[in-house]
């Protein structure tokens, strides 16, 4: 017996699993930090300069955190009703947003109170942005108007009211600062130009439009409504390249990855789907615990921002990577080492013995080994194998097969032994890469234990809940 060899444990690949860079890349996060907020979260906006603090709108305040901190840094609180859509300059100093009562109002960073109030919306403002010149904030309300303000004189320069619904999203061109694109619940999606005093570009996007984003070259706009996600070529008039349904739900909001090769999509069937900006498929995906309403990412993706619309803000920080020491220290032998065969003067002729190490059995190898083949199979029955290694569990059913032996392993046992490897069939049995071992099991108990009177009701009990939850698929019912 000493020339035993182990079952080979062989590995069944899960189909559908594949690693790739991107996987490796987006589930290099920590585990979330959860802040509670005072309502849902409607928009999240990183600072475009260091330390990238970011903006928080939810209910009828704005909080502004660090990216490290769980506690918001500061406050604004100088609101009637519900504010929306706070949004950072590109200098990072100035911060504007909308409320519900229709008033636009830029605060300071370093102060509290409002620097600027625009008045002229008569409805909620959803949507508000600055242009590239850095003077000038455009807006989009519910009473279907844009309007064009000039930050030094408070004053209104332009009114567009060539929306039929509510405008609940827009932003502005980062390059030229005539242009911005508004997205309405009329289902369009319009470009503006200051200089013509109306819209030079209009999409149809076929849904209400919740979210759009222009891409920072100016060529290529994304809008987001219902299910779908439509990527237009700005350069071509707007010409539609794609169209993407991929989320189960309404898709509310979208950013860029710092590299702007990925684009980031929530909903609310709560995840968050990353593409590629080449070939538009989808190449990682997130799962959170409430619908999405808001999406945010820091410089250099060190940071996923999620709102929810439970009022919980989730952040992600990604993991620092491991410094690595440029000359591997080298572990110092003990002082034996130095001791043992010191006057010991080494001849030419010299032959080196290697002991082998010893290799030790799994205790269903040593079961196998002196033939308890039952106890072999209750081994790797226990629930500790079974979820966490079935591949084991099915190696040594296979192997016990290929003996001859299964049909004894199985027979003689009562109703709750017989009921755990029923169970074991039933949760693995609809995967294919099992399928070819585990229905040869079955073929045997079904054959066995229905001749058998005191075990035909767990036999039978345990498969109807199989034929129940398999259906045709598979028809091992028909064996009674």
């Amino acid at each position: 017996m000493a020339g035993y060899k182990p079952v080979a444990i062989q590995a069944y690949p899960i189909l559908g699993e594949k690693i790739t860079q991107d996987t490796l890349y987006w589930n290099n996060y920590k585990t979330p930090v959860q802040i509670k907020e005072f309502g849902t979260v409607s928009k999240i906006d990183f600072s475009p300069q260091p330390p990238y603090n970011y903006a928080v709108t939810a209910s009828s305040r704005i909080h502004i955190y660090g990216r490290y901190s769980q506690e918001p840094i500061k406050t604004f609180s100088r609101f009637k009703d519900t504010a929306y859509c706070a949004t950072f300059r590109q200098d990072g100093r100035l911060l504007v947003a909308g409320s519900e009562d229709g008033v636009v109002q830029l605060f300071d960073i370093s102060g509290r109170a409002p620097l600027r109030q625009f008045e002229g919306h008569t409805k909620a403002v959803h949507t508000v942005d600055f242009t590239a010149d850095k003077y000038h904030v455009v807006s989009g309300a519910d009473d279907y108007t844009v309007k064009l303000w000039d930050i030094p004189n408070s004053k209104e320069i332009l009114t567009f009211k060539e929306h039929s619904d509510y405008v609940r999203c827009g932003c502005a061109s980062k390059l030229n600062p005539d242009l911005f694109v508004t997205g309405s619940y009329d289902h369009t999606v319009k470009m503006f130009d200051t200089r013509t005093n109306k819209s030079v570009i209009s999409v149809e996007h076929g849904q209400p439009v919740e979210s759009v984003l222009l891409f920072p070259s100016g060529g290529l706009l994304v809008s987001a409504g219902g299910r779908y996600v439509k990527v237009w070529d700005m350069l071509k008039g707007g010409q539609l390249l794609v169209s993407l349904k991929n989320h189960h739900k309404t898709v509310t909001c979208l950013c860029l990855s710092s590299s702007g090769q990925r684009l980031l999509t929530g909903s609310l069937d709560r995840k968050v789907k990353v593409y590629s900006t080449t070939s538009y498929k989808v190449v990682h995906s997130f799962d959170y615990a409430a619908s999405i309403l808001s999406l945010g990412i820091a410089h250099e993706d060190e940071t996923i921002v999620v709102g929810m619309t439970n009022g919980i803000l989730s952040v992600k920080h990604r993991k620092s990577e491991a410094k690595k020491d440029p000359l591997p220290r080298r572990r110092r032998p003990a002082y034996r080492t130095f001791i043992k065969g010191k006057n010991y003067m080494k001849q030419r002729d010299d032959i080196l013995i290697n002991r082998p190490s010893k290799k030790y059995l799994e205790l269903y190898d040593r079961d196998l080994k002196n033939f308890r083949i039952s106890k072999a199979l209750d081994r790797v029955l226990e629930p500790s194998c079974t979820i966490k290694t079935p591949e084991i569990t099915v190696s040594i059913i296979k192997e016990l097969n290929r003996r001859g032996v299964l049909a004894n392993a199985l027979a003689g046992r009562d109703e709750k032994e017989i009921s755990r490897v029923l169970n074991f069939l039933i949760r693995n049995l609809s995967q294919p890469r099992f399928a070819s071992v585990l229905i040869n099991a079955a073929e045997i108990i079904i054959g066995k234990y229905l001749k058998h009177e005191n075990s035909q009701h767990a036999c039978k009990s345990e498969m109807s809940k199989y034929e129940i939850k398999f259906g045709s698929h598979i028809k091992i019912s028909c064996f009674y």
